[in-house]
């Protein structure tokens, strides 16, 4: 049994960020990544909304701030422009694409709660960068499929983030494939579900986890398979798989 020392260090090393989505054992690790790398070079606006979204009731939807990180660098390092986000929530990743763009660069973005956005709205638009962004509010799959259907905007998109409902991940990518170009990038986020994509079956887990855990698993093996795409499993955030299509 551990003595009342050992549990209030144990306490003391707990990350205690709101929306803390790190896989990482050791959380006094994720806040040392946070605090060295991290909020020191955090763009103010990014913050803010950040604080924001931490004061919301379902604040564990957002993504996690080295996420942001990381997306912001990814989409300057392959100079994207023309990218979508499914799944926006109060738009810290939204924000951290519209700063990595160039000033002519667009976001088609999509959710199905225009309240949430426009939480986060008034900080994007003081950014500057509310110009880039197209909302469109509703359901995803009814806008991927005009897309579709009309071939212009076949290969048309340089990145594409999906942070939705995972039952809808496989119907997603049957649709984006087309849209990213051949070099461009989708990233689904969320891939590896909390960890419990290797937990047992009988493993004590949140209802909300365990229904969806099937859908991640069912995601995860196609994409595994796919030969129209090279992937990278990236245990950022909930985890996130990028994938490059090749042809």
């Amino acid at each position: 049994m551990a003595t009342k020392a050992e549990e209030q260090q144990s306490q003391a090393g707990r990350h205690q960020e709101v929306g803390h989505k790190s896989l990482l054992q050791s959380d006094a690790l994720y806040q040392y990544i946070l605090e060295t790398s991290v909020y020191p070079r955090e763009p103010e606006p990014m913050k803010e909304l950040r604080e924001i979204t931490a004061k919301h009731p379902w604040n564990l939807m957002t993504t996690s701030a080295d996420e942001g990180q990381f997306l912001n660098m990814l989409l300057k390092l392959i100079n994207a422009k023309n990218t979508m986000e499914i799944g926006v929530y109060t738009g810290y990743s939204l924000l951290a694409t519209a700063l990595a763009l160039p000033d002519d660069g667009k976001i088609l973005a999509m959710d199905v709660n225009r309240e949430n956005y426009e939480l986060g709205l008034p900080v994007i638009q003081k950014a500057g960068v509310a110009h880039k962004i197209d909302f469109k509010e509703g359901p995803a799959m009814p806008f991927l499929d005009e897309l579709v259907q009309d071939e212009k905007n076949h290969g048309s998109f340089d990145f594409i983030f999906v942070d939705a409902d995972k039952d809808n991940y496989i119907n997603y990518h049957k649709r984006l494939i087309e849209l990213v170009k051949v070099g461009g990038l989708i990233g689904y986020d969320n891939t590896l579900w909390n960890g419990s994509v290797v937990a047992p079956p009988d493993a004590p887990l949140r209802k909300y986890v365990r229904y969806y855990r099937d859908f991640v698993l069912e995601l995860n093996k196609a994409l595994a398979v796919d030969p129209r795409i090279e992937i990278c499993m990236l245990p950022v955030g909930d985890g996130i798989t990028l994938c490059r299509r090749i042809k």
